[in-house]
């Protein structure tokens, strides 16, 4: 009898593990390879004591330096970005982090309200993947599915991902089951200078009015830190493309004023933040470097320090030392990152 019950186990868990390990190998590992999908998942592994969450696109994770933030103020932060970021994904991953911590001060990005659908699975996938299993992260991939997308390829990842036999590389076996930090408490460093040369011809939009669904999902992010004592936040970070239409700037400035809310547009304060499009930009401006960053997040963190009253938590012992790791880390990554990008310049591999 025993016997018996062991082999009807091993007949129904052996496949499982099985298909297990599949999923683990064929699953993208985001490291070496597009590092953005690995961020929202990161999140998890990190201390959930920040003062300050960072909603949005790559205008937060490559244009804010949170450790700069830690430095300066001895903010806690941490930036829970992705790709093409929508609204309603910032909404979700709200109250997913919810979950885990509750900050003082939420900021939000705007570029997203204009963005009205989903463009491709690939920058789902960047962002809903790495989720936990949860009913935000069910409703999350509910509003953001493409046409060809299902429910079932999320929650089989296999189903999506078997066909990738032929992309496989060595991180795929490398990584099956731990992978690396690519962020600095979801900062994605960039190096490198390529400076604004010329500004991008402005085209006229047919429709400059934002969607009622971005709204109603601006909506339900100021419902929800109001609920939970929470300062909301809205900024613009600073960029020359692509272009922030004057349109755009009404209506953003319209709902802060007309909720109470705090509105940076960090657009038009280049010289106030100190940067210079010649020398903090890695992709001719449209989004900073580290020096570029870390001027950015000096900027922000002494707005949020001096309007939230933020605690500077450089002298408490524990947070403190929490924080010296995350900066050490963030200092070797800046000289091997500036290192590689200074031997690429003399003709060397990056």
């Amino acid at each position: 009898m025993g016997k018996k019950i062991i082999r009807v186990i091993a007949v129904v868990l052996i496949p499982v593990v099985c298909l297990y390990l599949l999923t683990l190998l064929l699953t993208p590992k985001y490291v070496n390879d597009i590092p953005e999908g690995s961020m929202i998942a990161e999140y998890y592994k990190s201390e959930k004591n920040n003062d300050v969450l960072i909603l949005g696109d790559c205008e937060v994770y490559e244009n804010i330096s949170t450790v700069k933030m830690w430095e300066e103020y001895g903010i806690t932060s941490y930036i829970r970005g992705s790709s093409e970021q929508l609204i309603w994904q910032s909404y979700y991953l709200l109250e997913d982090t919810l979950k885990h911590e509750t900050p003082k001060v939420v900021v939000l990005s705007m570029l997203a309200m204009s963005e009205a659908d989903a463009k491709s699975e690939a920058y789902n996938r960047m962002t809903l993947d790495g989720m936990r299993w949860s009913k935000s992260k069910w409703n999350s991939i509910k509003e953001s599915m493409t046409e060809k997308e299902t429910m079932g390829s999320y929650i089989f990842p296999l189903l999506r991902y078997h066909s990738r036999w032929s992309e496989l590389s060595s991180d795929d076996i490398k990584y099956m089951f731990n992978k690396p930090k690519v962020t600095s408490n979801g900062y994605l460093m960039q190096v490198g200078v390529r400076p604004v040369t010329t500004v991008p011809k402005v085209s006229p939009l047919a429709n400059y009015t934002f969607s009622d669904r971005n709204y109603e999902y601006l909506d339900k992010i100021k419902d929800l830190c109001n609920e939970k004592g929470i300062k909301l936040v809205l900024i613009k970070a600073p960029s020359i493309f692509p272009h922030w239409y004057d349109e755009w700037e009404s209506q953003i400035q319209d709902y802060a004023n007309e909720n109470n809310l705090l509105y940076l547009n960090m657009v038009d304060k280049a010289d106030e933040i100190g940067l210079d499009y010649t020398t903090d930009t890695f992709d001719y401006g449209q989004h900073l470097n580290v020096d570029g960053a870390e001027k950015t997040a000096v900027y922000l963190g002494n707005i949020l320090k001096d309007q939230y009253r933020l605690t500077d938590h450089r002298g408490e012992s524990e947070t403190a030392s929490q924080w010296n790791k995350i900066v050490s880390d963030y200092n070797s990554l800046k000289t091997k990152k500036q290192e590689a990008w200074n031997n690429s310049l003399n003709g060397g591999s990056q």
